[in-house]
């Protein structure tokens, strides 16, 4: 795609009806999320024109994750969707064009498993969203035991800040904390239970920091404003509006799209179909690496 090419902006309302909501567990923000312009060039995108990235990740996500209406009386948060459907063809649903977005990278910090690992889960999620602490929360943890510990999962984070000027500050913060070998902490340290409605001012997020284990948090502090956590952020949001997300959390399993802190079975089912279509093509991809 080139870089001229418009992105998808998120808003409160409802999807026009040519593209349907992919979940129901999804947050989306409430002003422009345009990311904040930054020296970072936008990436080549192999997917051709952003209406065919909006497809695979909009409908195709849609299709999988099937969202049910919440009981009345409950909260969206608190509301359960129909797990993602993965066909009994582990590579139905899947698309080779976003299965490109692993990065593989054994150094990256804010990637949790080995780099080569048969199935690579992707995240793009905002610290602001409920629903991306719901799956630290109650989903992610469990995968981890279950995937990751195993040699079968890699988690990539991204960086996808769509609720303003604290969501972006936040996104800078882990960054900054990732360079110094805390992401994860951090990352637990913000979607604990309660943490976003403390908000993610320069104080709280110092705080979270140290909470984290952060060892130089001057340095923490000059990372987070520095002109490469900026770029670093800008190249998630880049990636993730070049696929048509405008949600959070949304995620892709092998280039299998998920949207909504959808139930563990939706991720169990799919990730085992990655494993298994992996296998089935003998192997896995890049190098081996360390956990984090």
């Amino acid at each position: 795609m080139s870089s001229s090419t418009p992105k998808p902006t998120p808003t409160p309302d409802q999807p026009k009806p040519s593209k349907p909501a992919a979940s129901s567990k999804a947050s989306k923000s409430s002003k422009s999320s345009k990311p904040a312009k930054s020296s970072v060039s936008k990436p080549v995108v192999i997917i051709s024109g952003v209406t065919l990235a909006a497809v695979l990740l909009g409908l195709a996500s849609y299709a999988g994750t099937k969202p049910t209406a919440p009981a009345a009386g409950t909260s969206d948060e608190a509301s359960s969707s129909a797990p993602a459907e993965v066909s009994a063809d582990p590579s139905a649903g899947v698309y080779p064009e976003l299965e490109a977005y692993a990065r593989r990278d054994k150094n990256d910090k804010l990637a949790l498993g080995r780099a080569d690992a048969p199935v690579v889960l992707i995240e793009y999620a905002d610290f602001k969203c409920g629903f991306c602490g719901k799956f630290a929360r109650d989903t992610e943890p469990a995968l981890v035991k279950k995937y990751v510990d195993q040699g079968t999962l890699r988690i990539e984070w991204r960086n996808f800040p769509i609720f303003g000027d604290e969501s972006a500050a936040a996104a800078r913060a882990s960054w900054a904390a990732g360079q110094q070998g805390r992401f994860w902490e951090f990352h637990k340290a913000a979607y604990a239970q309660g943490a976003k409605e403390k908000g993610f001012g320069k104080t709280r997020l110092t705080a979270l920091a140290k909470e984290a284990g952060v060892p130089d948090l001057d340095r923490f502090t000059r990372d987070a404003d520095s002109p490469a956590a900026r770029d670093a952020v800008g190249k998630d949001q880049e990636q993730a509006y070049s696929i048509g997300a405008t949600s959070t959390p949304s995620f892709l399993v092998n280039g299998r799209p998920i949207a909504g802190a959808q139930p563990m079975e939706a991720f169990t089912q799919a990730i085992d179909a990655a494993a298994k279509s992996a296998a089935a093509k003998g192997g896995t991809k890049g190098d081996a690496g360390s956990k984090r």
